[in-house]
């Protein structure tokens, strides 16, 4: 059976309002972090959350215009281009280390806040473009396609990491950000750490995907009426044994 093509409007509001919340979080311990110690230290992840939010919004629009080629078109090419941005936030952990006065971990927590929220917006993009693509063609391509996404975001994070491109630069240096990919592709041998860290990362972020899809599956095979209902039955059922032994 193919999915339900959409996540209802309750569902919608809650997701953000969620990762809204988680957001805030990570900027006001970076505003704390700034009053204790008068340093400008980790503002780079404000910049790089914004960003992260820019896939999940181009992910909605493009599920709203799928009945409109070029719209749908135009936010799947730009979700695409920027949803390296999300997973990109993993990285940072690279700029972990003691800035005294504020304690390594505090520092540590900071950091994962703003890993785990860009992980989950970035994994709610791919959710929301994987159901989208599963409706249409089949669950075995819609898998199809998220692995192939994964892949080519996880040589996208390298292009950001090691290269230093970002993905506006598609359009204010295609020619040079053209050339530095096919030298990659001419000469393996020469740029062996793309090809392993970008199957490494591909491979960690499907992983973490498929834990992450697994996670809603759960959830809508057991709605909270039913998970409920079935709560009180079994309370009810705990009670009525107490009684008779008592009795």
């Amino acid at each position: 059976m193919n999915p339900k093509l959409s996540i209802s409007p309750p569902q919608a509001w809650l997701v953000f309002l969620s990762l809204t919340l988680a957001s805030f979080v990570g900027v006001a311990l970076v505003g704390a972090r700034f009053v204790v110690s008068h340093r400008f230290a980790y503002f780079n992840l404000v910049w790089n959350l914004l960003l992260a939010w820019l896939p999940l919004g181009f992910a909605f629009l493009a599920v709203r215009y799928r009945s409109a080629p070029r719209r749908f078109f135009a936010c799947a090419c730009l979700w695409l281009l920027f949803l390296p941005n999300s997973p990109y936030l993993v990285t940072d952990l690279v700029h972990l280390k003691p800035r005294p006065p504020v304690p390594l971990w505090f520092d540590i927590l900071l950091v994962q806040s703003f890993v785990l929220t860009g992980l989950l917006l970035g994994f709610l993009s791919v959710y929301l473009m994987h159901r989208l693509v599963s409706h249409s063609y089949g669950w075995k391509i819609g898998w199809l396609f998220t692995v192939l996404i994964l892949a080519l975001t996880g040589f996208g994070i390298y292009l950001g990491r090691f290269e230093r491109w970002n993905s506006w630069d598609l359009f204010t240096s295609p020619i040079a950000l053209s050339a530095d990919i096919w030298d990659m592709l001419r000469h393996p041998r020469a740029n062996k750490t793309a090809y392993v860290f970008s199957a490494l990362c591909g491979t960690f972020l499907f992983l973490t995907y498929a834990a992450f899809y697994s996670l809603t599956a759960l959830h809508r095979a057991v709605p909270p009426r039913a998970l409920s209902n079935a709560m009180r039955s079994d309370a009810a059922v705990s009670r009525e044994s107490s009684e008779d032994h008592e009795g």
